[in-house]
């Protein structure tokens, strides 16, 4: 790592560490003083991937992902936090790495929201898929022709951090703060969607991952895309 990229990721955690301490001090700015963190923490991907040289091949390809990420997301909307989104996200973290995971979670929230609706909580939304897509990307090195166990507990798990995470939104965003005692009113009030989100992860690996790991593995090695 060069002297370069060593001094800018020690600014954005002393940048990270210092809004999450001005945070706590103020709780009243909590929403502002996160989203910005937010923000700060999702910088350093998006700047490596701007300078990056892609093939067009590969921006279509990451296009075509966010986009079936989104229209995935619409007609589930109104089965309670029954995700298809999600499971698009990890396999593509799993297939590309976890940047072009990172890239397709972020933009699949963002597009999704553009017939759902706006708002706040789209900057929380694109963060935690993200996070998702981007921590996928941990089975990249791993050699797959359908999902493993490994695989359905990660997607698991993520069902559950992804409505912990906006449960932070949903808080500051109603209290203007954030305390233990409504972070865990909150996650317990949520228990079930997160669940039911956990669960539907599990479902669409379960039954699609297989012919998933085709189709994109072949894309990827035949045509050499998105290789980190």
């Amino acid at each position: 790592m060069s002297i370069r990229k060593i001094f800018i990721f020690l600014g954005i955690v002393l940048g990270d560490a210092l809004l999450l301490t001005l945070s706590i001090r103020y709780p009243k700015y909590f929403f502002l003083l996160s989203s910005a963190m937010i923000l700060l923490s999702m910088y350093p991907i998006f700047h490596r991937f701007e300078k990056r040289s892609l093939q067009a091949e590969e921006v279509i390809l990451i296009a075509v992902l966010s986009a079936l990420g989104a229209v995935a997301r619409i007609p589930f909307s109104a089965l309670p936090s029954v995700q298809p989104t999600s499971f698009i996200i990890i396999l593509t973290g799993v297939i590309f790495g976890g940047e072009t995971g990172f890239l397709v979670g972020a933009l699949s929230a963002l597009a999704s929201n553009l017939v759902l609706g706006q708002g706040p909580w789209t900057l929380w939304q694109m963060f935690a898929w993200s996070m998702m897509g981007l921590s996928s990307g941990l089975f990249h090195t791993r050699h797959y022709t359908k999902a493993s166990v490994s695989l359905y507990i990660f997607g698991f798990i993520w069902g559950f951090l992804f409505g912990w995470i906006m449960n932070i939104w949903s808080v500051v965003s109603f209290f203007d703060c954030l305390t233990l005692p409504l972070l865990l009113t909150s996650m317990a009030t949520s228990l079930y969607f997160d669940l039911a989100h956990a669960l539907s992860n599990v479902i669409f690996l379960l039954l699609f991952s297989k012919s998933w790991f085709q189709i994109l593995g072949r894309v990827q090695v035949k045509y050499g895309l998105l290789k980190l």
